[in-house]
């Protein structure tokens, strides 16, 4: 790595102050696992004078209830959050994505705000340095997107315009199955961003002098089941194919309510619209649960490599709904329901 300085910052306002005096040129650092490779690599076009450590912020790590919200530190390291009893009882599928996350290696130092934040795995957005890079695309404000008439396996079938690579993060998928808020600290004060709107066609909306403090959740009330399930080749260390979060409320076997966001499929976390409105006032059984996974993917447009994509994504949505058992690698858990053979009426 090239020389930088190096700055540790004891409060929020001192890591905002320090962004805003290098005025871009810094990058914050939390758990490093995502910072120090892109550092090693330099695909980035311009490399940062400083590095601001906020690990050093005392107070940002915490999982606590407040006011009708689940609030969360953004420091808060994704082992805690996988292993915290309130999560598991309360918001399983958030416990289960960041239990989704690489190895616990990884998830002991990682932690939520960097999750969210982390910069996308195209493999031409990222080409090292070392080996022939940078290379200019679309996310880098020159050029066209490369992975669309390249190698696309991993890049986005839905919502695909200017940069087609998709959002890396697990927690963000069970994030915005909750309509969690991102609470984002600046010079110019406060404000709250809906995670499911964080992520663009080419970049997030964090700007240059800003910090993720806290992540809020409505919390979750009544009877629901809740999944989150991960395709990956190589479960310990893959980033997700494909990735599916569910929330399922029944009352008498009868879906009243449903909510659906598809991972790894887009520039951000994919609500599933379509197959909500399908399921609800159905009666869940294999057949709607196979009904569901085809609406959820009735407007992908897949590039000339990943349309295998579109089967996994059905797969994993019609077994998180009626909790099929898994017939191939999938790393998380499937929440299972009671099986009925009534049919769901004919209203879709």
């Amino acid at each position: 790595m090239r020389s930088f300085s190096h700055l540790n910052a004891r409060t929020v306002s001192e890591a905002i102050a320090a962004l805003v005096q290098f005025d871009g040129r810094a990058r914050l650092n939390a758990g490093g696992t995502e910072l120090f490779g892109a550092l090693k690599d330099e695909f980035l076009p311009e490399y940062p004078e400083a590095v601001i450590n906020i690990k050093s912020i005392k107070g940002l790590e915490y999982i606590k209830e407040e006011k009708g919200h689940l609030r969360i530190g953004a420091l808060t390291k994704l082992s805690v959050l996988s292993e915290s009893r309130l999560l598991r009882e309360r918001y399983g599928a958030l416990a289960e994505a960041a239990h989704a996350v690489a190895g616990p290696q990884i998830r002991n130092v990682a932690t939520i705000g960097g999750n969210l934040c982390q910069d996308v795995r195209c493999c031409y957005y990222r080409y090292p340095r070392h080996i022939g890079g940078p290379i200019n695309c679309a996310r880098k404000g020159n050029g066209p997107c490369l992975a669309v008439n390249g190698d696309n396996r991993n890049h986005a079938i839905f919502a695909g315009r200017k940069c087609f690579a998709v959002c890396p993060s697990d927690t963000a998928v069970a994030l915005a199955l909750y309509d969690a808020q991102l609470v984002v600290v600046g010079p110019q004060g406060e404000r709250q961003i809906a995670v499911r709107d964080f992520y663009t066609p080419i970049e997030n909306l964090l700007q240059r002098t800003e910090i993720v403090r806290e992540i809020l959740i409505p919390a979750v009330t009544g009877t629901v089941t809740q999944s989150f399930s991960k395709f990956a080749l190589r479960t310990p260390i893959d980033f997700a194919i494909v990735s599916v979060a569910s929330l399922i409320t029944l009352e008498d076997g009868i879906c009243t309510d449903a909510r659906i966001v598809l991972g790894a499929v887009a520039h951000n976390p994919h609500r599933a619209l379509e197959a909500e409105e399908f399921l609800r006032g159905c009666r869940l059984d294999v057949e709607v649960s196979r009904q569901a996974g085809e609406f959820a993917i009735r407007e992908a447009k897949p590039l000339s490599k990943n349309a295998f994509k579109i089967q996994i994504a059905k797969t994993l949505v019609s077994r998180a709904i009626f909790g099929q058992p898994a017939g191939f690698v999938l790393k998380g858990n499937f929440s299972e329901t009671t099986s009925s053979t009534q049919m769901c009426s004919g209203k879709h």
